[in-house]
């Protein structure tokens, strides 16, 4: 087996790229691909756990910097269990969110903290996807849609409306300054019309390593 490919999405909560993430692997499972739909935080058993702790309980409950630990660490198991040896074996790795989303959530939006991600996912991560799709939306309506859901996993979505719309802004930058893995979709239609677009440009950049 030739090298697998790691595929990420971003952006902000409610903005349906938990979604888009399904019905790309969806997609692919249907052309008889090997395809290892994941998570993050989570994605293993000892990710799970943490997940667990920053998802919930109140807004205030940790601070930037302890998210920042917690996070990376639950990276790391889950690159260690999942990630790895699924692209060793030559899969297609889709996660619905990854190192990007620490860069903008506590690195960019809860104080200057970028750096600290940067050198701690250098030390102990050390891989970015291949690809990434940043599906934008409008902060307003994708927060609606993400407090409708009431998985119980909304701590960050409390945060508001402002805390979303910086957000957005920093997935914006991101995709700019990552412009040569980084495709930026917009999310503001109806899903299958995003799935397609996303679809076409994976299976190009499939094409591309075959």
């Amino acid at each position: 087996m030739g090298p697998g490919l790691f595929i990420s999405f971003e952006g902000i909560d409610g903005s349906g790229k938990s979604t888009q993430a399904r019905m790309l692997a969806e997609r692919l499972r249907q052309q008889h691909r090997d395809v290892v739909l994941t998570r993050e935080p989570g994605g293993s058993p000892g990710a799970e756990e943490i997940r667990a702790l920053v998802l919930t309980g109140e807004p205030g409950r940790w601070s930037a910097e302890t998210e920042i630990l917690l996070f990376t660490a639950a990276r790391r198991d889950h690159l260690e269990k999942t990630i790895e040896p699924a692209l060793a074996r030559g899969a297609i790795v889709i996660s619905d969110r990854f190192a990007d989303s620490t860069r903008i959530y506590q690195g960019a939006t809860r104080g200057d903290l970028r750096s600290i991600v940067d050198r701690l996912h250098k030390m102990v991560i050390g891989r970015e996807p291949d690809l990434t799709f940043v599906i934008d939306m409008d902060p307003a309506a994708a927060l609606a849609r993400g407090l409708a859901r009431k998985s119980g996993e909304d701590r960050f979505e409390e945060f508001g409306l402002g805390f979303q719309e910086t957000l957005r802004h920093g997935f914006l930058a991101l995709a700019r300054e990552h412009a040569d893995r980084c495709l930026l979709i917009d999310g503001q239609r109806e899903p299958e019309a995003v799935a397609a677009e996303v679809a076409a440009l994976a299976l190009e950049r499939i094409g591309d390593l075959a």
